[in-house]
């Protein structure tokens, strides 16, 4: 009996524990359902570091897929490079008579009149621009993608024996499409999708008779004026290879100015085409907005319509750029893309010899230009003086107001939400690195600082308030009324001076590398006539010499703002680099733009003989 109670007491006490467990057990589960904070702190800790190695195994896996991506584009880039070296090499053994030096020093008119009077055979001319290509791109990486197509053509080019352009070799910008290749303007989320169909100007040029024969290199995503991306690296200045080369037509800018290429297209939309050929010292020419096709460009900010971007010519002379309008304004364009107004080359204008009206400045408010970007102004104005040509002196009305509340704002309508969606999945350019990061920034932090800074950098402050961009619909509407009265705002002070066309200073000489996205302050002189829409072009006509490095060192700027302090330090150090003027007219006025570029280039000519 004794056992038999020990046993009974026993089987008690454990009832009592299991009974005791289970309470706790339920406890325990009502901790959960109804929040014990010890539990739910041990369950949240878990769950946040299995989401934040979930987020860090996507991005590393979404690196690995972009360093594949690149290293794919790297390959075919090299490959294509090797093949054109091969097929160069093939050519020069078989045709040991080819004169390539004699071949890439004439200009694009006299190789023109030769192609067509069989001279010069397609194949001598276009193996030679392969060959100097090859060597201008191992020294300046300029080049993204030989198109290797272009054997094809250079086979039944003589079908196009009539074309304006026959047997001419032509670069184009990496953005401009062509069928088969990718156009990614140096954004990794562009690879690997290849154009269905060439772009209307490629079309255009094919029926021409020329030959798009290689790809040019761009910054990433196109909105800055450097020239690198995480797929291509870095392209150099042919005159220093510590200088940028410009952006965003970089390459072409290089690739020309290296002797590379005789005529390429590129892209404008605040100073593209303009900025490169600036840099590099050629001529560049950005039309009015819809006189040359866009379709089949490509961009990371398409939609965007407040400042207007234009494909346009770059080559070594005025007349280069003049002979391809020429050969890009006709029927077939017009067929391709009757968006674009039908409106062929006006040759009499073109090579019109009246005195022309001109207004003129040299500081626009803003950005106080460099001692050579001054100097080249004062130079060609009096050059045009002698020559017999008025000069009225000009200023655009409320430039700072254009640049803040209508350039900027508009160019970032969305904040920059477009731009930093194209950058997701891979490494940011150290070009671009600076530029971005207050597109990052929540819009208050944007206003706040705007706040705070105003008092001591008023310039600074105002743009980062433009970087919020337009609120809503209704203020995009507001936004381009304003656009639009402002144009008209400058016309009426155009038509008030009675010009024909206006000389002012162009961006340079080349800065630094890196430089250029923490300045994008200097793009006044070229980007208002993006919004406005009038045709511009670039002339070189100087070169920056050590008087104006001595006066470099002097240099305030017109706000003594950390931007002048920067700008200073990205021109320094730019002895012998190419300095330019830009000459600009009215919307659709392009011929006569062009006429006034090339009476710039022949007084230059003339006075340095």
């Amino acid at each position: 009996m004794e056992r038999s109670h020990i046993s009974l007491e026993s089987m008690l006490s454990k009832v009592d524990s299991f009974n005791k467990g289970v309470m706790d057990q339920m406890d325990n589960y009502k901790q959960l359902i109804f929040g014990a904070k010890p539990k739910w702190t041990v369950i949240l800790t878990v769950t946040a570091c299995g989401a934040s190695a979930l987020v860090l195994l996507l991005k590393w896996f979404g690196h690995q897929q972009s360093w594949k991506k690149i290293q794919k584009a790297k390959v075919r880039r090299e490959r294509s490079l090797q093949r054109a070296e091969h097929a160069v090499c093939q050519f020069n053994e078989s045709h040991p008579e080819t004169d390539t030096s004699l071949i890439l020093s004439l200009s694009l008119a006299e190789l023109s009149k030769q192609l067509k009077d069989g001279t010069l055979t397609p194949q001598a001319v276009f193996h030679s621009y392969m060959e100097k290509t090859l060597e201008v791109n191992r020294r300046l990486n300029c080049c993204t993608e030989v198109l290797l197509e272009s054997w094809d053509q250079l086979e039944d080019v003589d079908s196009h024996k009539d074309g304006l352009l026959y047997g001419v070799p032509v670069s184009i910008k990496e953005n401009i499409g062509y069928k088969g290749h990718d156009s990614t303007c140096g954004v990794i989320c562009k690879l690997d999708l290849p154009a269905t169909g060439d772009s209307v100007l490629v079309e255009v040029l094919k029926r021409q008779g020329a030959i798009p024969f290689v790809k040019t290199n761009v910054p990433q995503g196109l909105q800055n004026f450097d020239c690198g991306n995480p797929i291509y690296g870095l392209t150099l200045n042919p005159h220093n290879p510590q200088k940028t080369s410009g952006g965003s037509s970089g390459g072409e800018g290089a690739l020309i100015g290296g002797g590379g290429s005789v005529l390429g297209l590129g892209s404008d939309i605040g100073g593209s085409i303009r900025i490169p050929s600036s840099f590099c010292g050629i001529c560049g020419f950005k039309p009015t907005a819809n006189r040359l096709s866009l379709r089949g460009a490509s961009s990371c900010t398409r939609g965007q319509k407040s400042v207007l971007s234009s494909l346009g010519p770059m080559a070594r002379d005025v007349d280069s750029l003049a002979l391809c309008m020429q050969a890009l304004l006709c029927d077939h364009m017009f067929r391709l893309d009757p968006t674009v107004p039908p409106i062929p080359f006006n040759q009499q204008v073109y090579q019109s010899s009246k005195s022309l009206r001109i207004g003129y400045y040299e500081n626009d408010g803003y950005a106080m230009p460099s001692p050579s970007m001054g100097r080249a102004l004062r130079e060609t104005k009096a050059l045009l003086e002698k020559a017999g040509h008025t000069l009225v002196s000009f200023s655009p009305p409320r430039l700072i107001y254009a640049m803040h509340e209508l350039i900027v704002r508009g160019l970032l309508g969305d904040g920059g939400t477009t731009l930093l969606s194209h950058l997701k999945g891979g490494p940011v350019d150290p070009c671009l690195r600076d530029q971005i990061i207050p597109y990052s920034l929540p819009r208050t932090v944007n206003k706040i600082l705007s706040i705070l800074l105003k008092p001591i950098f008023p310039r600074i402050a105002a743009s980062l308030d433009s970087l919020r961009g337009v609120g809503s619909v209704q203020d995009l509407w507001r936004h381009h009324a304003d656009v639009e009265d402002y144009i008209h705002e400058v016309i009426a002070e155009w038509r008030r001076c009675e010009l024909d066309v206006l000389l002012c200073p162009m961006v340079g000489p080349a800065y630094i590398h890196n430089y250029p996205g923490q300045l994008t302050s200097t793009l006044t002189y070229t980007v208002i006539y993006n919004l406005l829409n009038f045709p511009a072009g670039v002339v070189p006509v100087s070169t920056v010499t050590a008087e104006d490095e001595e006066e470099l060192r002097h240099y305030k700027g017109n706000y003594g703002d950390l931007w002048d302090k920067l700008y200073k330090k990205a021109v320094t150090g730019g002895e012998g680099l190419p300095v330019a003027v830009q000459c600009v007219a009215l919307p659709w006025q392009d011929e006569l733009c062009l006429r006034f570029m090339r009476e710039v280039e022949m007084l230059v000519r003339e006075d340095k003989k």
